[in-house]
């Protein structure tokens, strides 16, 4: 429909190459609806014309959507126009919402109708419904309206914002370019052989920056991608039985989803062996349910992702190739491409083997900073202590990590979960994966209260608190067992489905 251009600088032009390969195939499914390449495109195209004719360019786009097949048009739409976009989750907290939007300060708020009366009643900025944006008719002179406004965009051009938890309780605007989301879509899409045959099933939430590789390349390839319905991840036969249903055969998934599957045994009673590729990110996967998944899918790739949301997603894998005992950190690997990892001391010196340090990264990959917080930014984003003659940003991540005797890159922990215990500097991380390694342990998770001076365990599992006791003396030093262990019937998830330290934190407040 639109013009093919032979330099890539934005991401809708990854829609247009789909929309013209694979007009017929299934591109977004849901529990609703789904939709073939060529209405992807024409969709996404309408919501771009609603922008362009308010003379809309490089301007703050807000999503207040329900997680469906129509934000992710939406998405395009925004990247299409030559603006930008954040998505605020329907289900957020109220004031975490206008704390965002506070920041943000958005244009033009794009809701459904389903959600409308609340934008309306929460935002003073105009609202648009998606249902009346896609439901118009394109002259041969608005298709030219939407090629000059692509044609304006430059590769560096900022494509969305993800909010992120802050230390101040105040969220974290990470803004993020085109260039940054395409160099990042070409890397997984080489290193992962995904093509149009690839049939994605998506977890993450879309404010969550997993969720970046199941949208961008899935389009970039021509490949379907199915929306879960979240109801599944509570029910793992269920979910099990959607991934075999649909012919899933990729995943991005946080390891607490993987975890919960592998600890319920329902691996053997539901044929998955559709899943060829099952990557993981955002926290630390245990080796022994790795184990589980790794014997049920022998035929599988495993692939561990590690990075921030200010670095694109991910800046570091390791596809596992080898056996990882049960008592073994599971390895986060080497640099993706493009992409260089400097592990620095306290010294700013890169680290020897074995030797722990800061990760911190530097390449294409790196956030623009945070959207309207110069100060935090510059906290972060800071010259290369390496490189004293021109000007080289890196990212200082906060992650504590090592190299191992393999040249593999393991990860240690957050510079936060450092903790000083009777004289000894503790990692917390260190803790949890010899915990991990208890047969029984489902979940768990180290916290350090200073006031007590106690370092205290949360787990879900079958072991007795005696019984982790035991099997910790002959793992790790004494000074570094638990001194409180709380078994707990469901550990809590944040919204990413992570471990709500947060909520243990309170937990451990009022204990």
């Amino acid at each position: 429909m639109l013009k093919e251009k032979k330099m890539l600088h934005t991401v809708s032009e990854y829609l247009h190459n789909a929309a013209r390969k694979y007009p017929e195939h299934a591109a977004l499914v849901d529990s609703k609806s789904k939709l073939i390449y060529a209405d992807f495109e024409i969709e996404a195209g309408s919501i771009a014309l609603n922008l362009i004719k308010r003379n809309l360019f490089k301007k703050p786009i807000a999503v207040f959507m329900d997680k469906s097949v129509q934000t992710i048009v939406t998405f395009f739409g925004i990247a299409m126009s030559g603006n930008f976009y954040t998505v605020i989750d329907t289900k957020m907290p109220e004031q975490r919402i206008r704390k965002i939007i506070e920041t943000f300060q958005p244009e033009i708020i794009i809701t459904d109708n389903s959600n409308f009366d609340k934008a309306k009643s929460m935002f003073d900025a105009e609202i648009i419904s998606y249902d009346t944006a896609v439901n118009v008719s394109w002259s041969e002179l608005e298709i030219s309206a939407i090629s000059d406004a692509e044609s304006r965009i430059i590769d560096t051009d900022v494509l969305y914002v993800l909010f992120t938890s802050g230390s101040t309780g105040i969220p974290k605007g990470v803004i993020i370019s085109h260039r940054s989301v395409i160099d990042y879509t070409e890397w997984v899409t080489e290193t992962f052989g995904i093509d149009s045959n690839s049939v994605f099933g998506n977890q993450a939430p879309f404010y969550f920056d997993n969720s970046v590789l199941d949208i961008y390349s899935s389009v970039r390839n021509g490949a379907t991608l199915h929306i879960i319905p979240t109801a599944c991840f509570s029910f793992p036969i269920r979910l099990l039985e959607y991934i075999r249903d649909n012919g899933i055969n990729t995943v991005f998934w946080v390891p607490t989803v993987l975890c919960r599957v592998a600890d319920t045994g329902v691996l053997a009673h539901c044929d998955v062996s559709c899943l060829k590729k099952v990557l993981f990110a955002g926290e630390v996967m245990p080796a022994r349910q790795l184990n589980i998944w790794r014997k049920m899918l022998p035929n599988a790739l495993f692939a561990n992702l590690y990075g921030p949301t200010e670095i694109t997603v991910d800046c570091i894998y390791y596809i596992v190739n080898r056996e990882i005992a049960y008592t073994e950190s599971v390895p986060i690997g080497f640099p993706c491409c493009n992409t260089d990892i400097l592990i620095l001391n306290d010294k700013n010196e890169l680290v020897e083997c074995d030797e722990k340090g800061e990760i911190c990264v530097r390449g294409t990959s790196l956030a623009l900073g945070y959207y309207n917080n110069p100060e935090k930014t510059n906290e972060v984003f800071v010259q290369n202590p390496l490189n004293s003659m021109y000007r080289e940003l890196i990212y200082r991540t906060g992650d504590i990590a090592h190299y191992n005797s393999l040249g593999e890159i393991i990860y240690d922990g957050r510079a936060d979960f450092q903790i000083k215990h009777m004289g000894h500097r503790i990692e917390l991380g260190e803790i949890e994966t010899a915990v991990s390694a208890i047969s029984g342990i489902s979940m768990n998770c180290c916290l350090y209260n200073s006031d007590k001076n106690q370092i205290v365990l949360y787990y879900t599992g079958e072991p007795s608190g005696n019984h982790i006791r035991k099997i910790l003396k002959g793992k790790i030093p004494e000074y570094m067992i638990p001194n409180v262990l709380n078994k707990v019937s469901v550990m809590p998830l944040n919204m990413n489905g992570k471990i709500d330290r947060v909520k243990l934190k309170e937990m451990m407040a009022n204990s």
